[in-house]
C-alpha cells in the first residue's frame, strides 16, 4: 500500500512539473523565466547606460555556449543565467548538482553557477579588451523557489537582481565602449535556428560524455 501511494505521488508530481515546464516553454526562444527577467531589466535598466541582449549563442573552441542574457552597461557586463523553479532548493556553490524538492520528490539539476562559468569565459574571450572583473556572473531564480540552504554569492531572486544592479555604481567603461561591446557581441552571436540548437545539444553531450 505504501509503495502504491509513493507511485501515485510521483506520477502526480511528474504531471504537475510537466505542466509547469510546458507553460514555461511556450516561446521556443525565450521561456517564462527569461521573459520575466527581460521585462524587469528593460523596465528598470534602459538605454543609454544599459543594453540587454537575450538568448545569445557564442562559439568557443570546444563547441557552442548558449547564454540567457547579457546586460552590457557602463558599470560592467552582467552574464545572466536564469532558472524558473518552484519548491525548495538545496544549493552548494561547489557541488556539481543542486536539488529541487517539489511535493517531497527530489530532482537534481546542474549547478547554475558552474554552468555560467562557461558563459562568462565566452564573453571574456570576445571582450578581451575589458578587465576580467568587469564581466560578472549572475544567476537569477525567477520562480517561486525557496532556498533551504544559504544562498550562494552571485545568486538572486528577480527583485534581488534589481537591488544588486542598482548597487553597481562604479563606471568601468564609457558609453562609446558600451556600444562597441554590444556591436562585437552582435557580430559574434550565432543565428538561432534548428541547426544551431542541434549543434549546441551535440556540444553539451560531448562535454558531458568526456566529464563522465
Amino acid at each position: 500500500m505504501t509503495t502504491l501511494i509513493y507511485i501515485l505521488l510521483a506520477l502526480a508530481v511528474g504531471f504537475a512539473l510537466g505542466r509547469y515546464r510546458a507553460s514555461a516553454f511556450q516561446n521556443p526562444i525565450q521561456n517564462r523565466g527569461e521573459a520575466l527577467l527581460s521585462r524587469v531589466a528593460r523596465t528598470n535598466f534602459g538605454p543609454p547606460d544599459y543594453h540587454l541582449m537575450n538568448h545569445v549563442m557564442l562559439q568557443l573552441k570546444d563547441g557552442t555556449t548558449q547564454i540567457d542574457h547579457i546586460l552590457v552597461s557602463r558599470f560592467g557586463v552582467f552574464v545572466i543565467e536564469t532558472k524558473h523553479h518552484k519548491g525548495w532548493i538545496f544549493a552548494n556553490e561547489k557541488q556539481a548538482n543542486w536539488t529541487q524538492v517539489l511535493f517531497k520528490v527530489k530532482f537534481k539539476f546542474q549547478n547554475p553557477i558552474l554552468q555560467n562559468f562557461r558563459h562568462v569565459r565566452a564573453v571574456q574571450e570576445l571582450l578581451n579588451f575589458l578587465p576580467h572583473n568587469a564581466i560578472k556572473s549572475v544567476v537569477v531564480f525567477t520562480g517561486e523557489a525557496e532556498f533551504k540552504t544559504e544562498v550562494p554569492q552571485g545568486v538572486f531572486s528577480l527583485y534581488g537582481l534589481i537591488d544588486y544592479l542598482r548597487e553597481q555604481t562604479v563606471e568601468v567603461m564609457s558609453l562609446n565602449r558600451v556600444q562597441f561591446c554590444v556591436g562585437r557581441l552582435e557580430n559574434a552571436r550565432l543565428a538561432i535556428s534548428g541547426k544551431t540548437d542541434v549543434e549546441h545539444v551535440q556540444s553539451l553531450k560531448r562535454r558531458h560524455d568526456s566529464a563522465a
